[in-house]
């Protein structure tokens, strides 16, 4: 099955608020929320396409004639490719009834593990959202990273003793979410949170613990200094804070700034596996890619997880190829150009 037979599909299968785009660039959703879309006037999740776009390649066939490996690692586990699927929450809100949170992530879980990569998973008001999502990542050998919500340290700890039970290789903080309007004025508390209390949070975790969120140099200085294990430059899709820049264009600066202390995923429209080569280039370890599987998950479950998957990985060993990279440590900023 072609990625575009499980679109096609997906279309019959969503709410009326996702239009199951070929190109999934937030021109057709915009704002709407609920939905897919993003805040205010809905343009930085356009944004975040765009700038990916604004980079160009520097095609090199003059260079060792070998398959190009994409294989990736992350904290002792090895994947097939530098991909992890974003999370999603809400997605009968969003999406279509078809699906809750809980089906969604299961299906999303195993499929993820089957295709050789892993599958991050969202949180909520409703507990058994986490407690699904661990229970499939338990089943799928800890393959998964659950990304749980900016609460307070004591519902924290309770949603950890979920993911410690289920072997997860990592667990998440998605601290950008703390702009989402079910979070505010909540009890207990839930939101921002200064450096000090972030680094008690990991310090009570006993696996790497991912901070999603950053989009600033001095965001991911106290992500460090707090004891993150890796970060992910996110904006939330453009769902928090509209006019925020593009994942794309902070990213190099943040680059820089870590310079290699730990690991650095990015999201943001990240739609092909150009786009994946652009990130790598551009200093990201590792990217994000969420609006995209839950097309492929109501379309066609772990089939269409499955085509998304190879359809990226497929465009990222040939792009690696044509620019003279035979594995992702030789993928250099000397390969692309901003226009």
């Amino acid at each position: 099955m072609k990625v575009e037979d499980v679109l096609k599909k997906a279309r019959t299968q969503m709410g009326p608020n996702c239009k199951s785009c070929p190109i999934c660039n937030g021109r057709a959703c915009g704002n709407t929320m609920p939905g897919p879309g993003a805040k205010g006037t809905g343009t930085v999740a356009i944004h975040n396409y765009d700038a990916w776009q604004n980079i160009e390649l520097n095609m090199d066939t003059l260079c060792e004639n070998v398959e190009a490996d994409t294989t990736f690692s992350l904290f002792g586990k090895t994947f097939q490719y530098p991909i992890f699927a974003g999370p999603v929450g809400h997605v009968e809100l969003h999406y279509g009834d078809k699906y809750d949170d809980q089906v969604y992530n299961h299906i999303l879980v195993r499929g993820c593990h089957q295709a050789g990569i892993a599958a991050f998973t969202g949180d909520g008001m409703n507990a058994d959202t986490m407690k699904v999502a661990c229970q499939s990542i338990k089943e799928n050998e800890g393959i998964g990273i659950p990304t749980i919500k900016p609460w307070n340290e004591q519902v924290y700890l309770e949603k950890l003793e979920m993911v410690k039970e289920a072997g997860a290789f990592a667990v998440a903080m998605d601290v950008d979410a703390a702009g989402l309007p079910f979070l505010k004025g909540i009890v207990p508390p839930a939101g921002r949170k200064t450096e000090k209390e972030l680094q008690a949070i990991i310090e009570k975790t006993p696996m790497p613990f991912i901070v999603k969120g950053i989009m600033t140099v001095k965001g991911a200085y106290k992500a460090w200094r707090a004891g993150a294990s890796a970060i992910v430059v996110s904006n939330h899709g453009g769902r928090v804070l509209d006019g925020c820049a593009p994942t794309a264009e902070v990213l190099p600066e943040i680059v820089r700034a870590i310079d290699g202390r730990i690991p650095i995923l990015v999201d943001g429209g990240i739609r092909t596996g150009v786009d994946v080569f652009r990130a790598l280039a551009l200093g990201a370890d590792g990217v994000l890619i969420a609006r995209p599987f839950v097309n492929m998950v109501y379309g066609a479950q772990e089939e269409g997880i499955q085509a998304l998957v190879d359809k990226l990985g497929s465009e990222l060993k040939d792009t690696m190829e044509m620019c003279g990279a035979k594995d992702l440590q030789s993928i250099h900023k000397d390969m692309i150009r901003l226009k």
